[in-house]
């Protein structure tokens, strides 16, 4: 509703108003940070205030500079026009500017900061000080599509190149502002605006147009090109965009001034509630997706929000450093891992679950409530979860040489697996599978063994990993069927043909494991004769030889 508002007011009043904002966008940067849940719903309130100040300073003096809150939820706000426009041109430009900026929205995950560049306004918000700040990694040059095609470009080249160094010069002696032309002759005309932000001074500004030119070289022969940095604003174009006087033109008609700051006032006042509806947006859908997901896990909620398993979704997050791709550890059908480091300095595994499918509800049980009693040295130990975040979380000890998959196939910084580790690795991973199979509490059946799930630490010794798919065998059962789940290619043929689940589905993905580990190779890549001898293998083991 409040979209069809602003649109109406938009089309009603203007055609009314014959002035130029130059509210034409040339670049939007959102940055991001880092930031826990708690501190960002601090971080928008400021930011919203940041906002709601804006609009009288602007009014009043053509600029702003706005600091809201403090610590780690402080945010800092700076905005002005460029000084060819009146100032109803400049209201209406930056009331548009800032109901634009929410598109860098700091409801979402990290985002901590955003720049937007019109050509007759700027506006910024972060959560540092950046007032004194003239170039950044974020600065950009935007150039035109098209080309001038002219048959003398050396001398449109030249033109703007000298215009531009002009520019600069002048600038800085100019309270930061230049506007001018060039081109004589066969020469298609070319103008130039140069503008430093209020707070840069003058030296600092010299240095930012400077940047600017050895720049906006790189857009020639465009027919249009800009640099937009943290401290100045830098254009050319074959279209006169400016107005003619350095200073903002005065008089014209008061009822067109007026006009403009009610359109202003109406656009802010539009933006704000659009920021509003969008943060209740955001905040009910969360809400929405808790309820279910509480929902789907039934009686495991209360017995997890009251065990010591369950972890803060803000202390893990901290431990990712807030799941940085620096820490990512890889990635499988169910979700991502990171390595993480704890407040007491232990070292984990943190496992972010996907929820596309109503199967993780299955998955997250399985490996919290089926696993966490288990404790075997080859069998990666669970240490904790978190219900109470945006997505869940497991957590495991940390196994710091990867997976087998990775030792035998991916790796080429190590040496080859000598037989006694080959060996060594065989048997620890079957005393894991006889833990879970005979050994436990509870008949476990992991159903998704393969190299990528088999664990080394700094000792090679193996640890069964992923328990996602793990099944519960009863004992007066001699199979049970379920759907099919595992690897293809690692997954016994009854099981993968009939739905027929034994403890010797783990048994045939062994087999295969051990003659991948004995090879080295992939099993995509056997001979007829090794799938024949596992084959014979598996069916030696359905007939009882247990011993084989």
């Amino acid at each position: 509703m409040n979209q069809l508002v602003f649109f109406f007011f938009f089309f009603l009043f203007g055609k009314l108003c014959l002035c130029d904002p130059r509210a034409t966008e040339a670049a939007l940067i959102c940055t991001n940070t880092t930031a826990s849940i708690t501190a960002r719903k601090s971080f928008v309130a400021n930011f919203l205030a940041v906002l709601d100040s804006f609009t009288p300073l602007i009014v009043r003096q053509r600029y702003a500079v706005v600091v809201k809150g403090s610590g780690d939820t402080r945010v800092y706000g700076f905005g002005e026009c460029m000084k060819d426009l009146e100032q109803g041109d400049c209201n209406i430009c930056f009331a548009q500017c800032k109901a634009q900026i929410m598109r860098c929205l700091p409801f979402q995950i990290g985002t901590r900061g955003g720049r937007l560049f019109y050509d007759g306004c700027y506006l910024r918000y972060d959560d540092y000080n950046f007032f004194d700040e003239s170039l950044s990694e974020t600065d950009r040059t935007v150039c035109a599509t098209k080309d001038v095609g002219l048959s003398n470009e050396t001398g449109f080249r030249a033109n703007v190149m000298q215009l531009v160094r002009n520019l600069t010069v002048e600038a800085p002696k100019n309270d930061g502002f230049f506007v001018g032309s060039m081109g004589k002759g066969n020469n298609v005309s070319v103008y130039g605006l140069a503008q430093c932000w209020e707070l840069v001074n003058a030296s600092a500004c010299e240095d930012c147009l400077v940047n600017a030119v050895s720049r906006i070289s790189s857009c020639l022969p465009k027919e249009e090109g800009r640099v937009l940095n943290a401290g100045c604003y830098l254009r050319y174009s074959t279209n006169k965009f400016y107005y003619n006087s350095t200073a903002p033109p005065v008089g014209g008609n008061r009822g067109r001034r007026k006009l403009a700051i009610i359109l202003a006032t109406t656009f802010s006042t539009m933006a704000l509630a659009l920021i509003f509806a969008t943060a209740i947006f955001f905040v009910n859908k969360k809400l929405v997706k808790k309820r279910q997901e509480s929902k789907q896990l039934g009686a495991l909620s209360p017995l997890l929000n009251k065990s010591k398993l369950n972890l803060s979704y803000e202390s893990l997050e901290k431990a990712t450093n807030y799941f940085s791709d620096t820490n990512k550890l890889g990635q499988g059908g169910s979700g991502s891992v990171y390595k993480g480091t704890l407040p007491n300095g232990k070292v984990v595994a943190i496992k972010r679950l996907f929820f596309n499918t109503r199967q993780w509800v299955d998955q997250f049980f399985n490996e919290v409530n089926l696993t966490s009693g288990i404790n075997h040295k080859n069998l990666v130990k669970l240490l904790g979860c978190s219900i109470t975040g945006p997505e869940s979380l497991l957590v495991y000890e940390f196994v710091s040489n990867q997976s087998l998959h990775d030792y035998l196939f991916v790796r080429k910084d190590v040496e080859p697996l000598r037989w006694e580790e080959r060996y060594k690795i065989v048997l620890g991973t079957a005393a894991g599978l006889a833990y879970l199979h005979e050994e436990s509490k509870l008949r476990i059946i992991h159903r998704d063994i393969k190299p990528s799930n088999i664990l080394l630490d700094e000792d090679l010794t193996p640890k069964i990993a992923d328990f996602g798919l793990v099944r519960l065998f009863p004992e007066d059962k001699t199979h049970i069927s379920t759907a099919i789940a595992g690897t293809l290619g690692y997954m016994a043929p009854e099981y993968a043909v009939r739905g027929m689940l034994t403890q010797k589905a783990d048994v045939y993905s062994f087999g295969v494991l051990v003659i991948e580990i004995t090879c080295g190779k992939r099993n995509k890549c056997f001979s007829p004769d090794m799938v024949c001898i596992l084959h014979m293998i598996y069916i030696f083991e359905l007939e009882g030889m247990e011993s084989i």
